[in-house]
């Protein structure tokens, strides 16, 4: 449960834990004494450029531990997770406690047939008249059309109301609302979950977000084959448009949607961009606020955190919900089209995950989280470092030199950077073979990390912000590709 103490102390447990395995590293390494294959070599290139070839490498001893833990570490995660999963769908120990495990919902349902799926979309709105049609367009292109759409009007000033109205839309409109988009789907959710059947699946998605023609369809099938099965989430790519900054987001979009591909559709988190929930999940999660979770009794929706999407993936996980993001539900999401709004965005992520890591504690479902943010925070350590290293050298010495165990290293480094933005376009896949201009808005996010880890150490209070911004482009007609 929440306590604020542990929610501050979150990042200075991250902050250790990171520098005591770069100490080590470090120690390791300097307690080693690398090999040398030959001696320096100079030459000239041009006849004006001096380069010198060094083949100093690490020792063999360094790379095999740094391998070796590495691989401990990440099947360390992995098996874990695999060991929560079995768990929850063959052994009846502390499933009272765990309403959505697997086995507790199969004998529950067991003979019993709840009709057909259908599927009810909220779309919590606060004053996207520009960005609404688009998305309400992208629900009537799907395969399998949604029974029910409700606009979820909050505190709106501007034409969301007819917007919605004129395309043939419910609405719903908040009132006295001061809790964001969490605090306007918990009304909307009190109203509709009561006559929810078990089939009757609840969709939210953001007005900004155009789902692709398959999303409902599979998410459905999905839903009828599986009685145990919780939540569907979206696989999200970033919508076209002017920019580096988009590029950037866009390259890492594809990245992660590959990443959950590989996983089979294993998701870390269900996006707030679109996902869709069984009610037994949403009731059971209202329910257990202030009990089992963290949250106030009744809401599904944890207002007091700042990325209701990771609380409410951590809730459902917590309760022993299954759920998955299958490839055909991929989602085109807005991208910031700024420095400072990106800024501003990452910094709300990474305060949401921190907190809601000190929220739940450490528990077997949160430890792939915890394991991220610890990776997260080696990253700053190894990337700071290398950069820092890289200028240092660039500026202190007169004939450039170049270590071909390096370079090897490189290489393979920037082939993975190009495969894996490939399905991004050429556009991806030329700014992930400059290699350096991706590094550095790696580091950006770095920082922003460190930004969040001392504001939340520190106490100071999070901001949540809205961007308002005319879309840039018609909705795409067909699903991206990923591989």
């Amino acid at each position: 449960m929440r306590t604020d103490w542990f929610q501050r102390l979150v990042g200075l447990l991250i902050f250790l834990t990171v520098s005591g395995a770069a100490a080590l590293l470090w120690w390791a390494v300097s307690a080693s004494h690398p090999p040398r294959f030959w001696s320096p070599v100079e030459v000239t290139v041009a006849g004006i450029w001096k380069v010198l070839y060094d083949a100093d490498a690490p020792s063999s001893q360094v790379i095999l531990m740094a391998a070796a833990t590495a691989a401990l570490l990440g099947a360390s995660v992995a098996l874990l997770e695999r060991y929560v999963a079995d768990r929850y769908r063959r052994s009846s120990v502390h499933l009272p406690s765990r309403p959505l495990a697997p086995k507790v919902i199969m004998a529950a349902t067991r003979g019993i047939f709840a009709g057909e799926v259908t599927v009810t979309v909220l779309i919590p709105a606060h004053n996207e008249q520009t960005s609404l049609p688009q998305t309400l367009a992208s629900l009537a292109r799907q395969t399998r059309r949604p029974d029910r759409v409700i606009i979820v009007a909050d505190n709106c000033t501007d034409g969301t109301v007819d917007v919605a109205r004129a395309a043939g839309a419910e609405v719903f409109e908040t009132a006295g609302n001061t809790e964001k988009k969490g605090g306007a789907l918990n009304q909307i959710l009190r109203l509709i979950l009561p006559h929810q059947r078990d089939n009757d699946v609840v969709m939210v998605m953001d007005a900004d977000t155009m789902l692709g023609p398959r999303f409902l369809a599979t998410a459905a099938r999905r839903f009828s084959d599986d009685r145990a099965l919780m939540a569907v989430g979206g696989l999200f790519f970033g919508e076209s448009g002017p920019g580096l900054v988009r590029q950037f987001q866009r390259s890492e979009y594809v990245r992660y949607s590959r990443d959950i591909r590989r996983r089979n559709g294993r998701v870390f988190v269900l996006t707030g961009t679109a996902s869709i929930f069984r009610p037994a999940a949403l009731r059971a999660v209202a329910s257990s606020r202030g009990v089992q979770i963290p949250g106030r009794t009744g809401d599904v929706y944890d207002t007091a955190a700042l990325t209701e999407d990771n609380e409410l993936t951590i809730a459902i996980k917590s309760l022993g919900g299954l759920m998955i993001s299958p490839a055909e539900c991929t989602v085109v999401t807005e991208l910031m089209p700024s420095w400072r709004t990106l800024w501003a965005q990452r910094l709300r992520w990474q305060r949401g995950a921190l907190e809601n890591l000190g929220a739940y504690g450490v528990t077997p479902q949160t430890t792939r989280y915890w394991a991220q943010q610890i990776g997260i925070g080696y990253s700053v350590i190894a990337l700071g470092s290398y950069l820092l290293l890289m200028a240092l050298m660039a500026l202190s010495l007169d004939t450039w030199v170049w270590f071909p165990f390096w370079l090897g290293l490189g290489s393979l480094f920037a082939l993975e950077r190009v495969l894996t933005a490939w399905a991004g376009g050429w556009s991806a896949r030329l700014l992930a073979a400059l290699i350096l201009p991706e590094l550095l808005y790696d580091m950006i996010l770095n920082v922003v990390y460190v930004k969040g880890i001392v504001d939340i150490t520190r106490g100071r209070q999070a901001t949540w912000t809205h961007l308002t911004q005319m879309p840039q482009v018609a909705p795409p007609q067909k699903e991206p590709v990923a591989r």
